[in-house]
Protein backbone atom coordinates (compact mmCIF):
# COMPACT_ATOMS: atom_id res chain seq x y z
CA UNK A 1 0.00 0.00 0.00
CA UNK A 2 1.37 3.41 -0.99
CA UNK A 3 1.33 6.31 1.42
CA UNK A 4 -0.22 9.69 0.63
CA UNK A 5 2.90 10.80 -1.27
CA UNK A 6 2.76 7.73 -3.51
CA UNK A 7 5.84 6.26 -1.84
CA UNK A 8 6.31 2.82 -0.32
CA UNK A 9 4.98 2.35 3.16
CA UNK A 10 7.11 0.90 5.95
CA UNK A 11 5.98 -2.69 5.37
CA UNK A 12 6.77 -2.58 1.64
CA UNK A 13 10.19 -1.06 2.27
CA UNK A 14 11.00 -3.61 4.97
CA UNK A 15 9.85 -6.58 2.86
CA UNK A 16 11.83 -5.38 -0.17
CA UNK A 17 14.96 -4.96 1.95
CA UNK A 18 14.64 -8.47 3.38
CA UNK A 19 13.94 -10.07 0.00
CA UNK A 20 16.90 -8.31 -1.64
CA UNK A 21 19.25 -8.94 1.29
CA UNK A 22 19.74 -5.21 1.95
CA UNK A 23 18.71 -5.37 5.61
CA UNK A 24 18.66 -7.75 8.53
CA UNK A 25 15.45 -8.80 10.25
CA UNK A 26 14.45 -6.41 13.01
CA UNK A 27 16.18 -7.19 16.30
CA UNK A 28 16.18 -5.53 19.70
CA UNK A 29 19.62 -4.16 20.50
CA UNK A 30 18.82 -4.27 24.24
CA UNK A 31 17.79 -7.92 24.31
CA UNK A 32 19.35 -9.45 21.18
CA UNK A 33 22.53 -7.41 20.82
CA UNK A 34 23.99 -5.73 17.76
CA UNK A 35 23.99 -7.94 14.64
CA UNK A 36 27.67 -8.28 13.75
CA UNK A 37 29.98 -10.55 11.78
CA UNK A 38 32.64 -12.59 13.55
CA UNK A 39 35.24 -10.35 11.87
CA UNK A 40 33.62 -7.26 13.40
CA UNK A 41 33.56 -9.00 16.80
CA UNK A 42 37.29 -9.74 16.44
CA UNK A 43 37.96 -6.11 15.50
CA UNK A 44 36.16 -4.95 18.68
CA UNK A 45 38.23 -7.39 20.76
CA UNK A 46 41.43 -6.04 19.18
CA UNK A 47 40.52 -2.46 20.09
CA UNK A 48 39.30 -1.37 16.68
CA UNK A 49 36.02 0.44 16.18
CA UNK A 50 33.98 -0.99 13.27
CA UNK A 51 31.07 1.26 12.33
CA UNK A 52 27.74 -0.61 12.13
CA UNK A 53 24.74 1.44 11.02
CA UNK A 54 21.32 0.82 12.51
CA UNK A 55 17.96 2.57 12.23
CA UNK A 56 15.29 3.19 14.86
CA UNK A 57 11.72 2.84 13.59
CA UNK A 58 9.34 5.24 15.34
CA UNK A 59 5.80 4.24 16.29
CA UNK A 60 4.61 7.80 15.62
CA UNK A 61 5.70 11.43 15.45
CA UNK A 62 5.53 11.84 19.23
CA UNK A 63 8.08 9.04 19.67
CA UNK A 64 10.38 10.61 17.07
CA UNK A 65 10.21 13.94 18.91
CA UNK A 66 10.91 12.20 22.25
CA UNK A 67 13.98 10.46 20.83
CA UNK A 68 15.22 13.69 19.25
CA UNK A 69 14.78 15.50 22.57
CA UNK A 70 16.96 12.88 24.27
CA UNK A 71 19.56 12.16 21.54
CA UNK A 72 21.01 15.09 19.59
CA UNK A 73 22.51 12.80 16.95
CA UNK A 74 18.97 11.82 15.91
CA UNK A 75 18.62 15.42 14.75
CA UNK A 76 22.03 16.19 13.24
CA UNK A 77 22.25 12.88 11.36
CA UNK A 78 18.84 13.43 9.78
CA UNK A 79 19.17 14.51 6.11
CA UNK A 80 18.16 18.12 5.44
CA UNK A 81 14.55 18.80 4.47
CA UNK A 82 13.22 15.52 5.93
Amino acid sequence: MKDLDGLMDWGEWYEMGLRRDWISPAVCYTHDGLPTTSTEDDEWEEGEDPCIHIIRPYADLAERKAVEANCSFAIWRRPPNL
